[in-house]
């Protein structure tokens, strides 16, 4: 062999070795530790239970449990006018107070007390059944006072009526109101018993003195009795001095002049009799003229009705 090809061969051979040297080397792993990107953890972001219409409410609606639902409410927009469960404090609500926050239970130990109070109480739901719509309440909003009235506050009658209706109240008696059976809510007509003078003018009071009565107004829906607008879970009669009806302006005139001329008694209407007419019998009670007679050259009055 040519000492040429011997020397190229030999050269050829060292490269060899040396590429494999290379990349050994370069496929070997490094003792330093390689850094791994890892994510931040993410934190939860605090929310909070908020009441919101469950379905669209018209104004005058009477709230009902099924009206209303909570909603999960991210903390940081929680309005202060909002009403809460109470299980997480308000930022920027009025009066509240850093230390009460942190001496509510949390966790598993809130989760079991909240549902514990709503069990004996039924939460803070209940407190606004039979509330009634002030405005228009889209599904889903958050329920503000603004829009609500609760049994009691001021302007709550006027949210109760209906459109065109007026609250007008009459004097009432245990004898006159059924004997307190009617309550809040029932239907009932309005009886009125006035006195009327027959017979001769020489008679006697007592043997002058007549009375008679007639049904002046039907089917009318009793608002509430004294200030009561719904009786309580335990009460099965309400007895109070006044009752606020439901009429119309024209009947309301009919009842205010039945009230001048007798005594105004409620006769309570059967629950299945309640889908009749509503409101005046008749134009109202009929004015009586006295008729002086003479028979015999005797004065009588007589009255025509």
């Amino acid at each position: 062999m040519k000492p040429a090809r011997i020397i190229v061969i030999c050269v050829a051979a060292v490269a060899a070795i040396g590429l494999a040297l290379v990349v050994r080397a370069m496929g070997s792993p490094s003792k330093e530790p390689t850094a791994v990107a890892t994510a931040a953890p993410v934190e939860a972001r605090p929310m909070a239970k908020v009441l919101v219409a469950a379905k669209d409410l018209q104004a005058g609606k009477r709230l009902e449990e099924s009206d209303m639902d909570w909603k999960d409410w991210p903390l940081d927009q929680v309005n202060p006018a909002f009403i809460t469960d109470g299980s997480a404090p308000i930022p920027g609500a009025a009066g509240a107070a850093p230390q009460a926050a942190e001496a509510k239970p949390a966790g598993a130990v809130a989760a079991v007390t909240r549902a514990a109070t709503e069990l004996a109480t039924g939460g803070a739901k209940a407190d606004y059944v039979g509330s009634v719509v002030r405005e228009p309440i889209l599904a889903g909003e958050p329920i503000v006072m603004r829009k609500i009235v609760r049994a009691g506050d001021s302007g709550y009658m006027a949210a109760y009526l209906e459109p065109g209706m007026r609250a007008m109240a009459i004097r009432v008696t245990v004898e006159t109101a059924a004997g307190g059976f009617i309550l809040p809510g029932d239907r009932v007509d309005v009886v009125l018993t006035r006195e009327t003078n027959l017979g001769n003018i020489g008679a006697s009071e007592a043997d002058r003195s007549k009375f008679t009565s007639a049904t002046v107004m039907q089917n009318i829906k009793v608002l509430a009795i004294d200030q009561s607008t719904r009786a309580g879970d335990d009460e099965q009669t309400v007895i109070g001095a006044t009752a606020t009806l439901e009429v119309g302006p024209r009947d309301a005139e009919a009842l205010a002049l039945a009230k001048s001329e007798g005594e105004l008694s409620l006769i309570l209407r059967s629950y299945a009799d309640t889908g009749g007419p509503s409101g005046r019998v008749s134009a109202g009670p009929r004015q009586s003229s006295a008729v002086r007679v003479y028979r015999g050259g005797a004065p009588e009055v007589v009255v025509v009705q």
